[in-house]
This record gives C-alpha cells, structure tokens and sequence, in this order.
C-alpha cells in the first residue's frame, strides 16, 4: 500500500542498506547484474537518498548526517553530494507534498536515457527506461514493507527542482521520489479478508 503518513522514528540503517540493494543494488557479481530488469543490461537509473536529521541510525545508536547521498551499486555504499537537511526544498520541488518532508528518509531515482536510447532508440526512452523505474519502485515497496516501513511513489514535481536540490548530475533526469518511514497506522488485510472478497464475485453476492 501507499503509505504518506510517518512518526517521527528513524530509519534503521542496515534496513536502508537492504533497501538499496533490492532497490538497484548487485545480485549477480558475476556479470554485474543488478536486482531488477534492465533492457540490454544498460542500467539508465541512478539512486540518491535524502537524508534528514535524525532519520536514518545506526545499530551502535549513531544517526547518519543529514545530506543528500548517491548510492554507489558496486561498492553498495552511499557517497556524500551535499550536506545538510534538504527534505523541505525537495517538498517545495514536489508541489508542496508534506509527506517527502515529513519521512525521514526519501530515495529520489534518476535516468540517463541515453544509456538505453543509444541501442534501443526512442523506445527505450518511453517504453524500457519508465519499466525499469517501476520494477525499481516496487522493489522497494515490498521490502520497505517486510521490513515495518511504508512508502509512496511520487511523480509529480518540478524536474529541475529536484535536479538542483539533489545535485543531480549531467544527463540525469528525476522519475520517482519515493519517501519512505514508520507508517504512522499499520495497514493489513487479511488473506481470508482477500478470499472473501474473491468468493463474493464468484457468486454474485
């Protein structure tokens, strides 16, 4: 489900560590194959995390610095772009929405198109990259949510907003802001809630 409202608790970070990984991050060394599908392995995503104060922590009880930070794939570590807690610019940059302010912690993915339109042309652009930026996007749904936290993917804002408060770099254009925290209410449904509601329009009821 698409959680939009937070407490104020951190995100645990070996929990944002795991993920990152399933969000973008190596699963076959081998030939550097990553945890989704990529149309010719052409890998056009880019991940940034922006970090606010007090939103990610670690095992020992250390918070992260706020800042914006670029996930390194192959090094599955988070490199420093900018100091400082830029959660309420990338709200303004995402129309005023008070949920990317209000998470802790929010994963703001990027593609260089070129990277696939350079074998697979214009279709790449509309077809494979946008497809590979879903498969990310649910990645992190699932494992957010098996992990306690909830999430939301975000698609409207302002691009060179966003481009400027991540300090994005060349050929990088913003797809998803996905803010990502400790729901404020627990979202569940049962499986014989599900199979009720299946049987119902079997027979008509």
């Amino acid at each position: 489900r698409s959680i939009r409202d937070y407490t104020e608790d951190p995100v645990a970070l070996e929990h944002l560590a795991l993920i990152l990984w399933a969000a973008y991050g190596i699963t076959e060394p081998r030939l550097g194959f990553r945890a989704v599908p990529s149309a010719g392995a052409t890998y056009p995503l880019e991940v940034y995390v922006v970090v606010g104060t007090r939103g990610v922590v670690s095992s020992v009880g250390a918070y992260l610095e706020p800042g914006v930070y670029k996930y390194d794939a192959h090094r599955h570590s988070l490199k420093l772009v900018k100091e400082g807690d830029y959660r309420r610019e990338l709200a303004e940059a995402a129309l005023g929405q008070p949920w990317v302010e209000e998470a802790p912690v929010s994963i703001v993915v990027f593609a260089v198109f070129e990277r696939t339109t350079r074998v697979y042309g214009e279709r790449g652009r509309v077809r494979y990259v946008p497809m590979e930026v879903g498969h990310l996007g649910q990645n992190v749904y699932l494992v957010a949510t098996a992990l306690g936290y909830g999430c939301v993917v975000v698609g409207a804002f302002y691009d060179d907003r966003v481009k400027a408060v991540a300090g994005a770099g060349a050929g990088e254009e913003p797809m998803y802001i996905i803010p990502i925290g400790v729901p404020a209410r627990r979202h569940y449904v049962a499986f014989e809630d599900v199979w009720n509601y299946i049987t119902s329009k079997r027979t008509g009821a």
